[in-house]
Formats: structure tokens, sequence, C-alpha cells
């Protein structure tokens, strides 16, 4: 049975009650139960006091007609253990993907998320900073403070989701466009909202095939080849820091997910310093 928008629920089922039983009404306000009648002695109209109802102790809802569930709360995400199977296999990890605009980190992230045999979240700091609609920073305008704060609001967001899902045995894999020459709001940033067993990984291909990539997006998201040019000549600067490194510039969005998978196993059982 469906009920309005807005209507109460049924009360919950008691012992012996029928799913849609009530109880009697007596006369007053409507929908207001009266008081029980008082029992009086025989041959006489004074009421005799009655001893008070025992008390019951409450009892806790049920899962099975409250539909609660207790999750655990998200607490900042460890190192994943090593294992044996080939790949990341069945591990729950944190994943960062970092790289330029045009890198195709979205589409590798949601591929190699939607792949894995165990549950895997893509969260896209870009699609999270969009959930601002009045006010939205608009990449093209260039840099600001209003800009920053929403850039640094959305990656807290983004880290708290990523620590709830990890507590709850669901890994995750965060993309966004980190810069190697500001590692207090980059990786420091993402380290202090996710927590010390995030993997970051690099994903730079060659500028041209950036380039291209680009000018096929639309709407705030494509940016100037100029603005791109400067993005993927910071993101260089990543070569040398330890961190893994993908060049996907003749690969597949298949091949770059599988090359992906690989990598995040070698930094399983060896963690990059960062």
């Amino acid at each position: 049975m469906q009920h309005a928008v807005g209507a109460p629920l049924p009360p919950p089922q008691g012992p012996g009650d029928g799913p849609w039983t009530h109880q009697a009404q007596h006369s007053g306000h409507p929908g207001q139960a009266g008081p029980p009648p008082v029992p009086t002695s025989p041959g006489s109209r004074t009421p005799q006091p009655q001893p008070p109802a025992p008390q019951q102790a409450p009892v806790p809802p049920s899962r099975e007609t409250t539909g609660h569930i207790q999750l655990p709360p998200g607490g900042p995400v460890p190192l994943p253990a090593p294992h044996a199977e080939p790949g990341t296999g069945a591990a729950t990890l944190a994943v960062l993907l970092i790289g330029p605009a045009g890198a195709g980190k979205t589409t590798v992230a949601k591929l190699w998320a939607g792949r894995r045999r165990v549950p895997t979240a893509h969260v896209s700091l870009d699609d999270v900073r969009e959930w601002v609609c009045s006010g939205f920073a608009d990449p093209q305008a260039g840099w600001n403070d209003h800009s920053e704060a929403q850039y640094r609001l959305a990656r807290r967001t983004c880290g708290f989701a990523a620590r709830n899902f990890l507590a709850n045995g669901i890994s995750c894999i965060l993309d966004d466009a980190v810069f190697p020459d500001r590692p207090v709001v980059g990786l420091g940033g993402w380290k202090r909202h996710v927590g010390p067993g995030l993997l970051p990984v690099v994903l730079l291909p060659g500028l041209e095939v950036v380039l291209e990539r680009n000018a096929a997006r639309s709407g705030n998201r494509r940016l100037s080849d100029e603005e791109v040019a400067r993005i993927h000549g910071r993101m260089a600067g990543w070569y040398g820091s330890g961190l893994p490194i993908i060049d996907n510039s003749t690969y597949d969005v298949e091949t770059t997910a599988r090359v992906l998978d690989d990598v995040l196993a070698r930094s399983i059982a060896s963690p990059p310093a960062w």
C-alpha cells in the first residue's frame, strides 16, 4: 500500500498485533484515545484506587522493522596489506589519480573502478566542485581566492567520502589535477583529508595528446590551449618526485586501466614515499 507524500507511516507492529491493528479510540478529541474506565466496588459509586501498571524496559528498535543499519565511522585510511594475487585483486584501497586537464583521469578512473570484482567508488573532484551552483568559480575565469577556497572545500569533501567508503569496505579512486609545486595544497591536503594509505599515481601523456583531448571537451571544462600547455608544463615537475608516472600517450583506455592496476599492485608491495 502506498502513502501520500508527507503522510505518517503506520505504527510499528507490536507482539500479537496485525500489521494494521489500531487501538480503539474513546470519545473526546478526534484521533485522541480517552482514559480507560476506572472499576468501582459493588454497591458503591466511589472509584477504587488501582495499583500502577508495571513498567517495562524499553525495547530497542530492530533492524527488521526500522531498516536502521549502523555504519562504522571513517578514520584515516591506512596502507593496504600486501597480497599474492596479480594486480590489486580484492584489496581495499584508496587511489589518487593525478594529471592535467585532458589526461584522461576521469575516463580511466571510471573504467578501473567498474572493472574491479570488489566494490569500488569513483569520486571526481570536478564533479564535487560543480555541486556549487550559484557563485560557481569557473576555471576559465582564472585563479582567485574564491576558486581556491572552492577547490579546497571540494578536496576535503572528497577526502571525507573516501574515508567513509574505506571504513565500510569499499575502495575509492579520486582524480584531481595536483601540482607538484604546491605540496601543501595538493598532496599534503589529500594526505590530511584521506590518510597515509592513499596511493598517488600520475597520469601524464604528451602535450599534443592533452591538447587534442581538451579540444574535444565542452562547457567550462574546456580550457584554452595556452592554459593547457601551462598546466602540462607544471605537471612535468612530477618526474623525479618518486611517484609512479604513466605516460598513456599511446594507450587506449583499456590498456591504461590495466597498467594502472599493475602500478597500484607494485605500490601496495612497496608504497612510494611522499
